[in-house]
């Protein structure tokens, strides 16, 4: 199969310019994206004052996965992620396109839907009424505006990251500052924190697996760094403390957060609405300029964006080097070093989402339940790939991680972990058009053996 794409040419490799800072907040400002400033809320509405629990929960269910990424980032430092750790354990073509345009799609949904929720942001914030069109005309251009900074070159992409992050952290540190002086003044009520409240007959168990659904979408975003691998200094060596470092980080900032919030913030009061933390903000400091806060909210969505087409990009380039997709996608910029055709082809996919693609909050949704899925994956393949020796040192995961990886991963899928519906269906549909598209590879490279 791989010959039908025809033989690797010489082309420019990727300009390596990540050192550990620029990794750490990639991996920082990746996990602290859109999910924590809008999904407080919607987890507190399930397990009511012990809202950081699910986050809890979920760090650890991430954290499991993740020694698994760190073992094949490590073996394997090249780009392309789950799915070429797929499709060097399987060897099925098949299995590892849908894995690649799982994780592709996934990325630029999360893109879709952050740029959506800028444009929504901005158009709010400046009081404008543009239509029905407008604010999606905003959204693709915001796109358009990624995907320039995405092919100016990974360095100007990291900058721009590095200046995203910090601003997207500094709103998250106000919301854990405003908390810890809101208990050191004795106000707000630090015994919520400690009761559940949920629906009733329905237990505990349930409800904290439900909401730990939810909290597991704040805590994706360390997997794209894997596709970063042949963009940093030195992977084999700098990824484990890394990787580890930035989700201890990013875990703690969480439950702080959520902790804050619900001192200061009734677990219903907190569950309305889609700004948690502006409620926040508003009980705990009125006289904080909520319309600065609103545009910190605004560069943490942009960052999150911005960072999920750098994914899908490099995604793309990895496996067309792979020879699973046409050789064509993996193409390097003579100047700017950087794969210009992926970059296109992933920023009209975005594009086509904002435009055509509904359901904002389903699409969150199904973007957790897919990368789910592929983290399940993952973690049966690093266990496959133990008979696979290579010649240079790299992270070792215990066994009993990716086991447990898995049974987590499966679980935290399954329809039993109060998943709407509706996430099955747009994951069914996005994997169908992958079929699709996997079809009409494979009669792309028997049209072009038969014409060589």
């Amino acid at each position: 199969m791989a010959e039908a794409f025809g033989a690797k040419e010489e082309t420019p490799e990727l300009k390596r310019v990540m050192g550990p800072g620029l990794l750490l907040l990639f991996i920082v400002g990746d996990i602290l994206g859109t999910g924590i400033y809008a999904l407080t809320g919607q987890v507190a509405a399930e397990v009511g004052g012990v809202v950081w629990l699910p986050f809890l929960i979920a760090f650890l269910v991430a954290l499991l996965t993740a020694c698994s990424y760190l073992e094949l980032v490590t073996k394997y430092p090249q780009a392309a992620g789950a799915a070429l750790y797929t499709h060097k354990a399987f060897g099925v073509h098949f299995v590892t396109f849908l894995v690649a345009f799982a994780v592709m799609s996934s990325g630029i949904t999360s893109a879709a839907t952050a740029s959506r929720a800028f444009a929504a942001n901005l158009s709010t914030s400046l009081g404008l009424d543009l239509g029905v069109w407008g604010v999606p005309l905003i959204a693709v251009g915001f796109i358009a505006l990624v995907a320039a900074v995405n092919f100016r070159g990974v360095g100007e992409s990291v900058k721009l990251n590095v200046v995203l992050t910090v601003v997207e952290l500094t709103g998250l540190l106000i919301i854990i500052g405003i908390g810890l002086w809101a208990i050191a003044g004795g106000e707000g009520d630090v015994s919520r924190a400690w009761t559940f409240a949920t629906p009733e007959g329905s237990g505990t168990f349930w409800p904290v697996v439900a909401a730990t659904g939810l909290a597991f979408f704040a805590m994706v975003g360390f997997e794209d760094s894997v596709n970063m691998a042949e963009e940093c200094k030195e992977p084999s060596r700098l990824f484990p403390k890394v990787l580890l470092t930035g989700l201890a980080i990013t875990g703690v900032i969480y439950i702080l957060v959520a902790i804050s919030a619900i001192t200061l913030v009734p677990a219903n009061e907190l569950g309305e609405g889609e700004t948690p933390l502006l409620k926040v903000i508003q009980a705990g400091a009125p006289a904080f300029p909520i319309s600065i806060f609103a545009i910190i909210t605004m560069f943490a969505v942009a960052n999150s964006a911005l960072i999920n087409m750098m994914m899908a990009s490099r995604l793309i380039y990895g496996m067309a080097r792979e020879n699973v997709l046409p050789a064509m996608l993996g193409k390097v910029h003579a100047t700017r070093r950087t794969p210009y055709i992926a970059i296109v082809f992933t920023s009209l996919l975005a594009v086509c989402l904002i435009l055509f693609a509904g359901g904002v909050p389903a699409l969150g949704g199904t973007t957790a339940l897919l990368l789910l899925c592929v983290f399940a994956i993952v973690n049966v393949a690093v266990l496959v790939l133990r008979k696979d020796k290579v010649d240079h040192k790299h992270f070792r995961t215990p066994t009993i991680l990716p086991v447990l990886g898995v049974i987590s991963c499966v679980f935290l899928a399954g329809p039993w972990a109060g998943r709407d519906p509706v996430q099955y269906a747009i994951a069914a549909a996005l994997l169908g058009l992958g079929v699709i598209l996997w079809i009409a590879t494979v009669q792309f490279m028997k049209t072009s053996s038969r014409a060589a």
